[in-house]
This record gives C-alpha cells, sequence and structure tokens, in this order.
C-alpha cells in the first residue's frame, strides 16, 4: 500500500459521502422559483461545492484527532484495529499535524466567503458551530450514551444549514427536523451494529439498553417519514412548487428505512452507512427512484 493511500484511509475519504448534505438547500432551491435565480448556474453551485469541501476537510481532522484518542479502544476493534493510526501504519503525531493543516485549509473558505459576502456571515458561523461541537464531542460527549448520538444528528443539520447560507437560500424547517431524525436513525442503527460486534470499543455502548435502542431506532424511522410526509404537504412547499405531488416521493423514504431496517436487522454492515449507500444495489434504485419522482412531480406541477 503507498503512503498516499494509507493517508487516504487515515482520512476516511470515504466517508465524505456524508457531507452531500450540504447540497441540499441546493437541491430544492434549484426547483423552487422563488429562489431559482439565488440556486441556479454554476456560480451557486460551486460555493455550495466548496462549502461540502470545507465540512470534508473539518471531517478528515476529527478523524484523525479521534483515532489518536480512541487508539487503545480502536485496536480492541475488529475493524477499527486495521485503521493506519490504530495499526501503526500512521504515527499519532503525524496524525495531528497533518490534522491541524486540514482544519487550517478547511477553514479558508468560509472566511473567504465572509469577505467576499458579509451577509453570509452565518456560514462562517455555521462550520465554526460544528467545529466546537465536534471537538467537545471528541473529549466528552462521545461517551455519554444518547447524547453522543444526538450530538452526530445535529452535525447532520449543520451541514444542511451550511449549504444554504452559501447560497443565502432559505431552507425549510421541516427539512432540518427530517434531516436530524434521519441522521439520529443512522446513528442508532451505528450503535446497535457495535453493541453486536465490538462492544468494548466505545465506551458509551456499555450503557447502552438494546430495548431501548432497538425502540428508538424504530421511532427515529417513524419520526423521519412523518415529517418528510408532512414536509410534502405544507401549505409553504405546495406554494413554493406548484403541486401536491412531491408526496409521492415519501414512498421512496418509506422503502429507504424498510430497506436499511433489514440490513440492521440481517446482521449486514451498517456500522459504516456511507458503505451502504455506496454498494447497495436496492439502495441505488430507491434513491433513483426518488430522484425521478420528484423531478417528475416539480415538472407536472409547473
Amino acid at each position: 500500500m503507498t503512503r498516499m493511500m494509507i493517508w487516504l484511509r487515515a482520512m476516511r475519504v470515504q466517508q465524505w459521502t456524508k457531507n452531500g448534505l450540504v447540497f441540499l438547500a441546493w437541491f430544492f432551491a434549484v426547483a423552487d422559483e422563488s429562489q431559482a435565480a439565488l440556486a441556479r448556474g454554476w456560480r451557486p453551485f460551486l460555493l455550495v461545492a466548496a462549502m461540502a469541501a470545507s465540512f470534508c476537510l473539518v471531517s478528515s481532522s476529527f478523524y484523525l484527532l479521534n483515532d489518536v484518542s480512541d487508539y487503545e479502544a480502536d485496536r480492541l476493534h475488529p475493524v477499527k484495529r486495521l485503521r493506519p493510526v490504530a495499526a501503526d501504519l500512521v504515527s499519532k503525531i503525524d496524525a495531528v499535524r497533518v490534522a491541524l493543516a486540514l482544519f487550517a485549509c478547511a477553514m479558508a473558505f468560509p472566511a473567504y466567503l465572509v469577505f467576499r459576502h458579509p451577509d453570509r456571515t452565518w456560514g462562517f458561523a455555521v462550520i465554526l458551530v460544528y467545529t466546537v461541537m465536534q471537538a467537545l464531542y471528541s473529549g466528552l460527549l462521545k461517551r455519554i450514551p444518547y447524547v453522543d448520538v444526538a450530538v452526530i444528528a445535529a452535525g447532520f443539520v449543520l451541514r444542511a444549514v451550511a449549504g444554504a447560507a452559501a447560497m443565502a437560500v432559505r431552507i425549510s424547517p421541516w427539512l432540518l427536523a427530517c434531516a436530524f431524525s434521519l441522521s439520529l436513525f443512522l446513528a442508532l442503527c451505528k450503535r446497535r451494529h457495535e453493541m453486536a460486534v465490538a462492544s468494548e470499543s466505545r465506551a458509551a455502548l456499555k450503557r447502552y439498553h438494546p430495548v431501548v435502542l432497538d425502540a428508538l431506532i424504530f421511532a427515529s424511522a417513524s419520526a423521519t417519514l412523518a415529517v418528510y410526509t408532512w414536509y410534502t404537504l405544507a401549505a409553504d412547499t405546495v406554494a413554493r412548487f406548484g403541486t401536491r405531488a412531491l408526496v409521492s416521493t415519501a414512498a421512496f423514504v418509506a422503502l429507504g428505512l424498510a430497506r436499511y431496517l433489514r440490513l440492521v436487522y440481517t446482521r449486514a454492515d451498517v456500522g459504516r452507512p456511507e458503505r451502504v449507500l455506496l454498494t447497495d444495489r436496492a439502495m441505488w434504485a430507491i434513491l433513483a427512484g426518488y430522484a425521478a419522482a420528484a423531478v417528475l412531480a416539480v415538472a407536472v406541477g409547473r
């Protein structure tokens, strides 16, 4: 394995897919006639892409710092022990140095955004809040059961807000609530998988109760579907997109949740949600169906 590949693994570039949520506001704003002027064209897209890149670099910097912090625990995990830091392929001091360099590069675009667009300073504020939250998570919150998954879910909401901030567009509170409940669902599923395969690898796992965890998984899945369906039928959504047909996309949300639950309870590897997204063919088909239904619903509405 080349040195570059080792570092890419240490930075967990495969998990950058999580930062696709930064594009959520752009995706819906493009189809919203009241905001289309702010979202269409190459420049708004590049602004959102740059914000997503900033989150990728910040995430990688904390992945490295977490690997240094969790060095001993990761060596007890059947999968995490293969990570470059835990496997001693990357020294802890080098990991810290690269993490600081990545963080410095990550903050360059938010700083530029504030300089060029003073009215979008909340974009810088959001990524700064995300950074503080990640620091608290790494130092303390990841050891507190249930709080740890709530922090992870809140991080995804901040990603969505940051995407809206980059273009100065609105994002529906219902979409943010949906992003939170979906992220909470995925994080809870990950904890359930970890309890089954390596309960000693994370301090908080010892204080999770299996029955409570299963109840929260189903509650968060139900909340995700309910909130998303409500969003598609809300008066503001209908007015912005000119159609109630978006409710048809809720069927694909239900299918996606059902597919993921099946993977969870058939002992599939859901410890890495990004891998499921990239490798599961059924999930790809569901996502493609969702995209097609959304485009068709907006087109019919016009």
